[in-house]
């Protein structure tokens, strides 16, 4: 009877060690297995508007008929987009979006969230958080997320040293996006999450910020201190539609996700994305490319791309315009005035029309020009002959003074004006100069004197708002 009950006991601890072994656990190294009652989630966001920035929403709503095909649900797809491209005057296809010369309308079925005021930081960190109390309009959907739950978040626009864009101000800064992703690992709201990030300098967000062991996979379209490009232009290779005078789509993003149009995605894992798309964005050793770079729990990469995104079968067809071969492509932030020329340049409509156009080319070109040269007077007040300031190594994070970087960024919008998207790349500037010891009294003396002739007009931050 002892003998029996001995070998009872073996057995029982042999059951309990096998299911142990077999169990899906967070720290398990056999990911793809489901996990009881978890749900796929996904938050999209296209931080810009207006027709010329068209690439960014187009890229959000690519994004959501690829997870909406792989089995997601629209109540577990949070979609945030301004919704001023499919019906703009400007759009030849009414009510069409396209994300690539041959594609299909995007559009359709796409979930209208947040939209047009809606679209702020503010409410972005709400629908991570799950927080409904902290949202201001829109639908109220945000990421009720289980312990057990996968989260994909994409993120699309320009961007800069420490800042991605939003079409209301303020800006997303690294410091407070982090904070929130954080946050969210504390509440022990998820499983695991995979962030893509479509912006200029955006390995600047997560470099020496975000921790690796947040359980977060992140891959971003440039390291921290190069531009991301926007593609499919008009008068490039390959070209849109000749009726279509804009960008339709930016490399990293129909990069990853043309990639996901073709894949089984049920056998390829996020790393095997990750260098598809890195050999892609780098454009073939171009200069016109960009290195797209992983932060965060880098593990996850060997889990498939369908636990993020889906893999419901479905008889797609590809672009047949897709290609592996160097691509045209536009500086991220040149590519709006790149295509307000094309446009200007072969207009046949109204001369009324066409000369507000070129009066929008005028002043924006004007603008951005003053914001250089106002940059470039104030280093010089501030840092004398270190007119860059100190020099950061790889993998630092920008400035350790946040609170600074954006006091001095709002300082310097007082007195010369909205930085805009375009002059999102001088955060870096500030933020040298807070690394210096520079005070916020300075770069206001400084920032006064260089800029007081200057007509705000419609930079004025009182009416556009401030970036921080």
């Amino acid at each position: 009877m002892a003998a029996f009950k001995f070998l009872l006991l073996l057995l029982t601890l042999l059951a309990v060690q096998l299911s142990e072994a077999t169990r899906p656990s967070l720290f398990s190294s056999n990911y793809n297995l489901p996990i009881f009652n978890s749900t796929q989630w996904a938050v999209l966001v296209a931080g810009s508007s207006g027709y010329f920035n068209y690439r960014h929403q187009a890229d959000v709503c690519h994004a959501y008929q690829i997870l909406k095909r792989g089995g997601l649900k629209d109540e577990n797809i949070i979609v945030f987009m301004y919704d001023d491209i499919a019906h703009n005057s400007m759009n030849p296809r009414p009510g069409v979006i396209i994300n690539s010369p041959n594609g299909s309308d995007v559009y359709a079925g796409v979930p209208k969230d947040y939209t047009g005021e809606q679209v702020t930081a503010a409410n972005f960190y709400a629908v991570l958080l799950g927080n409904t109390s902290g949202l201001t309009g829109g639908s109220g959907k945000v990421l009720a997320t289980k312990p057990q739950d996968k989260i994909f978040v994409y993120y699309t626009d320009h961007g800069g040293p420490g800042i991605l864009g939003m079409p209301n101000m303020p800006y997303i800064y690294a410091n407070d996006f982090i904070d929130v992703l954080k946050t969210k690992h504390a509440m022990n709201a998820y499983s695991e999450m995979v962030i893509y990030v479509e912006a200029c300098e955006s390995g600047s967000i997560f470099e020496g910020l975000i921790p690796e062991d947040l359980n977060i996979y992140v891959t971003t379209a440039s390291n921290a201190n190069e531009s991301s490009w926007g593609t499919y232009c008009p008068g490039m290779i390959p070209p849109p539609p000749k009726e279509y005078q804009t960008c339709l789509g930016d490399l990293y993003s129909v990069a990853w996700m043309e990639d996901s149009d073709v894949q089984d995605l049920k056998t390829e894992t996020l790393e095997q994305q990750y260098l598809t798309v890195k050999v892609r964005t780098f454009n073939h050793n171009s200069s016109e490319g960009s290195h797209v770079m992983q932060y965060g729990t880098q593990r996850i990469s060997s889990e498939t791309v369908s636990v993020y995104q889906g893999s419901s079968n479905w008889n797609f067809t590809s672009d047949p315009s897709q290609s592996f071969e160097s691509m045209d492509v536009i500086d991220q932030r040149e590519a709006d005035l790149y295509s307000m020329w094309q446009m200007y340049t072969k207009w046949t409509g109204e001369t009324q029309q066409k000369d507000e156009l070129l009066k929008k080319i005028k002043e924006t070109t004007a603008h951005r020009e003053h914001l250089e040269s106002s940059v470039n007077t104030i280093n010089g007040k501030l840092l004398g002959d270190q007119q860059h300031g100190s020099v950061r190594g790889e993998g630092s994070a920008i400035v350790d003074d946040w609170d600074c970087l954006k006091s001095m960024v709002r300082t310097f919008e007082t007195h010369c004006g909205s930085l805009t998207q375009y002059g999102m790349k001088y955060t870096r500037s500030f933020a040298n100069a807070c690394n210096d010891g520079v005070s916020v009294d300075a770069m206001d003396e400084a920032a006064k004197a260089t800029c007081s002739s200057y007509d705000l007009g419609q930079w004025d931050p009182a009416i556009v708002g401030y970036s921080a």
